[in-house]
């Protein structure tokens, strides 16, 4: 009798140990079918020219991500990235040279613009936390607030940028890549080591696993909570630096579209919405996996609404392949 008990134990653990392995696994199995299918499909996939411009593409998308990743294995979800990143990039395409003000900050733009994402992101965090209102209503009002200002300084147009230092951040290349794709990956060893190494890396985990018990357990909720949103405004304000040096201009509607790639990388990644799975480098596959996808389709020539529509599909079999159902998913 203890034997056949024994038996099933057995049986039932190897199951969810295989599960438990797929699901850890699933999204680089997934980027390496797509990459193989795109380049059986069409050989300018492989092209070295066309692999430097699909890490191109990812720079932006992988700084937004690793802020957006902290907030999602909380628990949580940030809705403001669109907004931040707006706010950002016009107000270093205002400081550097430009044909709208007489400022010339060159450089010194760059950190004045993250300063100003990471306080908008203490400002989410704040206010979540203080006001105890869910971080989607929190975040969303946040970014609603971030366009109306960015239109508000620059009345409605478009600002373009003369400063060519200031472009060459995207646009000049080292060892073959754009500066912005070594940026990119300097910010993800950053996150990485930040989430690896610190305590606060940590307690996100644990608030996303189990709050209550992370509470119990001395971990300061609030704190590490504003903490996390501030990260993600940092990143995010890197990021609306990124587009500005990118697009070589500033409006106040620059970030649209950047908020479902966001949420989508990073789900796609395997990073749980529920809170308490996942990684940076996770979500650093899952960009890949959209870029790839992008990439691939415009290579077939596929018209740009069929391009969207698997987006659609993506995040919504991303979220019903990484979701544990045995926990209660509930956005906090």
């Amino acid at each position: 009798m203890e034997s056949s008990e024994s038996a099933k134990k057995s049986q039932g653990i190897k199951p969810n140990k295989f599960k438990e392995h797929l699901r850890k696994w699933a999204p680089v199995i997934v980027l390496i079918g797509l990459c193989t299918i795109f380049a059986m499909v069409n050989k300018r996939f492989i092209d070295p020219w066309n692999m430097a411009r699909l890490l191109s593409s990812a720079a932006i998308p992988l700084v937004l991500t690793m802020g957006a990743t902290y907030i999602i294995l909380m628990g949580s979800i940030d809705l403001s990235v669109e907004g931040i990143l707006a706010l950002t990039g016009v107000t270093a395409s205002l400081l550097v040279a430009n044909d709208f003000t007489d400022n010339q900050w060159g450089y010194w733009a760059i950190p004045v613009a993250i300063a100003i994402g990471g306080l908008l992101g203490f400002c989410n965090g704040y206010l979540h936390v203080k006001l105890k209102t869910p971080s989607f209503m929190t975040t969303l009002g946040i970014g609603f607030a971030c366009i109306g200002i960015a239109t508000l300084f620059l009345s409605g147009v478009t600002v373009r940028i003369s400063d060519s230092g200031f472009r060459a951040i995207y646009l000049k290349r080292l060892l073959g890549l754009p500066v912005a794709v070594w940026i990119a990956f300097a910010a993800v060893a950053f996150a990485y080591f930040f989430q690896q190494r610190t305590r606060i890396g940590r307690w996100i985990y644990a608030i996303g696993g189990d709050e209550e018990t992370a509470e119990h357990a001395g971990i300061p909720i609030g704190r590490t909570r504003i903490f996390a949103f501030t990260m993600a405004g940092f990143f995010c304000g890197l990021g609306g630096v990124l587009a500005a040096a990118q697009l070589g201009q500033g409006h106040a509607l620059m970030g649209s579209g950047r908020l479902f790639l966001t949420i989508t990388a990073v789900v796609l990644g395997g990073t749980a919405l529920s809170g308490g799975t996942g990684s940076v480098l996770n979500t650093v596959v899952g960009v890949l996996i959209v870029v790839v996808v992008n990439n691939g389709m415009i290579l077939l020539g596929m018209p740009s609404f069929v391009q969207q529509g698997v987006q659609g599909l993506l995040i919504i079999i991303a979220v019903a392949l990484a979701l544990d159902r045995s926990r209660v998913a509930i956005m906090k």
